[in-house]
């Protein structure tokens, strides 16, 4: 869409349209969220559940794809993804991830490998034949290497384990996963149009040098902001200067990624919160971004997940192929994974974790989908065997994260959030006795 498009778009459709969709999103994303958290849930279970009953899953009361109101309920969803990658950068241990950047990197290609087979061999194994048999069948195992972590992200944030090793090499494992599957997808795209004959392998060359390009771009763009936003904080600390700077920056990253390297947004979001992770304000400006995120941001695109979910064109025939590639792709995750992470030296639990917290699936399995279709590839079913997959694993993950951390606690990373607490407390106190200590000053000097 171009800016005409959107200026047309603007002109035809009355703002107040989207009023209604986004209250009965907000009313019902936070109460079916309480109801997760009483159940003992991770509250993003909740807000996908809201999707689905507002969504054609259930009482169809809002449609993502209105003409009156989609595509502003769309931009505000991924406006949500961008923010809460943006913020789990900020919250990420620099330290940390370096130190596990090798072993996410191992993960991630065992992450594309074992479920690239899976999905391969699921479709020869249904017999499919829509003419480039060979084709059809990777392109559906690159779908099913994608994996898409925002869910993960904000599991992990509620439950307090964002900063854990393990969350830390999800998170890189999660950012390479998807980099490695566009490679992968790229080059399945060439090969079936070079008639499988080799041919030019152009388009794979381009791609990795434009991921080179970027990493290169984001590297150096954020060693000079790095320094830049390190004075202004020490000019005007805790203002909120600081936050508005750092999430346009976020922004026009995000929108480089996309537009000019072909990477998607929420990387481009993300590596932006690493350059800010350092700063004496990072805490401030992810706080700030926090109050935006859970008050409006965030219920949005989480319920956006449930609303964009269709199972009314579902053929009788392709349901018993959608459930076999959902739990092919679910098993395979935790095995190609968890596996690996086991092989780099985490604890059986820690590789169980990791192998669980690749497992979601989201836009990028569907942008996959997409672009399979696109290239007259597959067939347009498979959109409908993706969409299973993602509601499952959408709901699952949180709550099988949620399991094994109750079975498994991180006490480490306990420890740490309790000292933090403590100290906070401490600040608190302190606070509140210079308050009181300035309160007794003035009275005695009106007294006087």
């Amino acid at each position: 869409m171009d800016a005409k498009d959107i200026v047309s778009y603007f002109s035809k459709v009355e703002l107040f349209q989207i009023l209604m969709p986004l209250a009965l999103v907000f009313f019902f994303a936070k109460f079916l969220g309480l109801v997760a958290r009483k159940l003992q849930m991770p509250q993003v279970v909740g807000e996908i559940l809201a999707g689905l009953i507002l969504g054609p899953c259930a009482l169809n009361l809002i449609n993502i794809n209105n003409p009156q109101y989609g595509l502003s309920l769309r931009s505000i969803a991924e406006i949500g993804v961008i923010m809460l990658m943006f913020s789990a950068g900020l919250g990420t241990n620099l330290k940390e991830l370096l130190k596990v950047g090798p072993k996410a990197f191992l993960i991630a290609c065992a992450g594309v490998a074992v479920p690239l087979a899976a999905g391969t061999g699921v479709y020869y194994l249904f017999g499919f034949n829509n003419g480039n048999r060979f084709f059809e069948a990777l392109v559906v195992g690159t779908i099913l290497a994608a994996t898409s972590v925002s869910i993960t992200v904000q599991a992990l944030k509620e439950l307090g384990y964002l900063r854990s090793k393990v969350g830390n090499t999800i998170l890189s494992a999660a950012i390479i996963d998807d980099v490695i599957g566009m490679i992968v997808l790229t080059f399945v795209i060439t090969l079936s149009n070079n008639g499988g004959k080799g041919g030019s392998h152009e388009g794979i060359g381009i791609i990795c040098l434009k991921v080179v390009l970027f990493f290169a771009l984001a590297v150096g763009a954020g060693f000079v902001l790095y320094k830049m936003f390190k004075w202004l904080e020490n000019r005007r600390p805790h203002t909120r200067t600081i936050p508005i700077f750092a999430m346009a920056f976020c922004f026009f990253l995000s929108y480089c990624a996309e537009t000019y390297f072909g990477i998607a947004d929420i990387t481009g979001a993300y590596a932006a919160g690493i350059i800010f992770c350092e700063l004496k304000s990072a805490s401030y400006i992810e706080e700030k971004i926090e109050v935006c995120l859970y008050m409006f941001f965030g219920p949005v695109f989480f319920a956006s997940v449930g609303l964009k979910s269709n199972l009314s064109g579902i053929q009788p025939a392709i349901f018993g192929f959608a459930a076999v590639l959902t739990l092919a792709a679910l098993i395979a995750k935790i095995v190609g994974c968890g596996a690996m992470a086991k092989a780099c030296g985490f604890s059986k639990s820690d590789s169980l974790k990791i192998g669980v917290g690749m497992m979601t699936r989201g836009e990028v399995a569907l942008i996959v989908a997409d672009k399979g279709i696109s290239a007259g590839i597959i067939n347009k079913m498979m959109n409908f065997a993706v969409v299973p997959l993602i509601i499952v694993s959408s709901l699952l993950t949180p709550i099988i994260l949620k399991v094994l951390y109750s079975i498994w606690p991180d006490n480490k990373v306990r420890n740490i959030q309790d000292r933090e607490t403590r100290q906070k407390g401490m600040k608190y106190q302190q606070m509140y006795k210079e308050a009181e200590n300035e309160d007794v000053v003035i009275i005695k000097t009106k007294v006087k």
